[in-house]
């Protein structure tokens, strides 16, 4: 499996590696570093590729992030991102010290965003990993949309394309000296968007979990 930590984004804005950790340095408080450190050393399936990202800097005083990409045979199939946000005091909205934000996006099948059950499916497929993993999170919110696009003119040759896209955040509990088990949530996370990607079960303890059929058209990397 691959590790979680991957590198850090090198696009356009010129973030490196000092910039990118800078929340999560020596002045960052013990549990906001014990829990990017977890972050960082999870172990994930293969086809999960993870690295560190530019996170928020109004939402909290502390903020890590990750994006991630679900490619299988060089084909992106979903994406993502998780942000971990830290009140050192807490925070009354969460009713804790930490929160975790997430948005997944992937592409679907016309007929399978057709279907007026998919938004509730998806949020369970959220519920439902946390739940599978174990963990136990307080505070759960968010929207499940879905898009479509149909081409005009110079584009009118594309098909048509539909997307869903999960956005939530959550509480997760804190375990000992205050810190939260990110590992798990990353793992429970990338339970998630394996699914929505349409991968088959990671194991098989995982037999019964209904996945997305895989998305049309995916795009080659």
């Amino acid at each position: 499996m691959a590790a979680a930590q991957g590198r850090l984004s090198d696009g356009a804005d010129g973030m490196d590696d000092t910039e990118g950790d800078r929340n999560a340095g020596s002045t960052a408080p013990l549990p906001f570093r014990a829990a990017v450190d977890a972050l960082r050393s999870a172990r994930l399936r293969p086809q999960i590729e993870v690295e560190a990202t530019r996170a928020p800097q109004r939402l909290a005083a502390f903020a890590y992030a990750l994006e991630a990409t679900v490619v299988d045979d060089d084909q992106d199939l979903a994406d993502g991102r998780l942000v971990l946000l830290h009140e050192p005091d807490g925070h009354d909205a969460w009713r804790g010290a930490f929160r975790l934000v997430t948005l997944v996006r992937a592409e679907l099948e016309p007929e399978m965003a057709a279907d007026p059950l998919l938004p509730d499916v998806c949020w369970t497929w959220l519920t439902g990993a946390l739940q599978a993993r174990g963990l136990s999170c307080g505070e759960p919110s968010g929207t499940v949309t879905r898009a479509s696009s149909h081409y005009f003119g110079g584009l009118a040759e594309r098909p048509a394309a539909s997307q869903i896209e999960i956005r939530a955040s959550w509480t997760p509990r804190e375990g000992l000296g205050g810190v939260p088990d990110t590992a798990a949530h990353l793992a429970a996370w990338c339970d998630l968007l394996a699914q929505v990607a349409g991968l088959p079960p990671a194991g098989p303890g995982d037999a019964s979990i209904v996945t997305l059929p895989q998305r049309r058209d995916p795009q080659s990397r």
